[in-house]
């Protein structure tokens, strides 16, 4: 069941983070790393109303932070519109890999952006984030184009979904 996230959702988060850049650096990806995410990110994020979370027997299973504030490399690029959601943070934890639940959080995503009247997401990922990448277009994102983002050596990719 998807919720909003309190406060006290934030060590399992990070305890998920933890395990996701663990992963990610296996595979030569460090879009994440020990400088971000950190616990302040998703506090704010959670103050704000932006983040949710899939709960599994009361456990985390996985995150996302969906909400309209764009980062600002984004601006130079030929998106299909200026207003819609964008899609920040998100991931599984890997005990519940393999279920289904990222296009979950995409789903939620598309849902919360159709909710208000925004029907249209953006979003990004570092470019050795095959996963993500994949993802992204299996949900039917499209690629726009690329962005150096947060001094990381590897550029980032952004997609974009019109919602039907």
């Amino acid at each position: 069941m998807m919720r909003r996230a309190v406060v006290e959702d934030v060590p399992q988060i990070m305890d998920m983070v933890q395990k996701t850049i663990l992963e990610m650096h296996s595979y030569g990806n460090y879009q994440w790393d020990e400088n971000y995410p950190q616990a302040d990110d998703f506090t704010m994020d959670i103050k704000a109303g932006n983040l949710y979370v899939r709960e599994e027997k009361g456990n985390l299973a996985a995150f996302i932070c969906v909400n309209r504030v764009e980062p600002e490399e984004y601006s130079h690029l030929q998106w299909f519109s200026r207003e819609g959601m964008v899609i920040h943070r998100m991931s599984v934890h890997p005990d519940y890999r393999r279920r289904g639940l990222a296009v979950e959080l995409l789903q939620f995503a598309e849902t919360l952006a159709r909710s208000n009247d925004l029907p249209y997401l953006k979003t990004d990922t570092n470019s050795k984030n095959e996963k993500m990448k994949s993802l992204f277009m299996k949900c039917g994102f499209k690629f726009i184009g690329q962005i150096n983002f947060m001094s990381k050596e590897a550029p980032f990719f952004c997609y974009d979904k019109v919602l039907e």
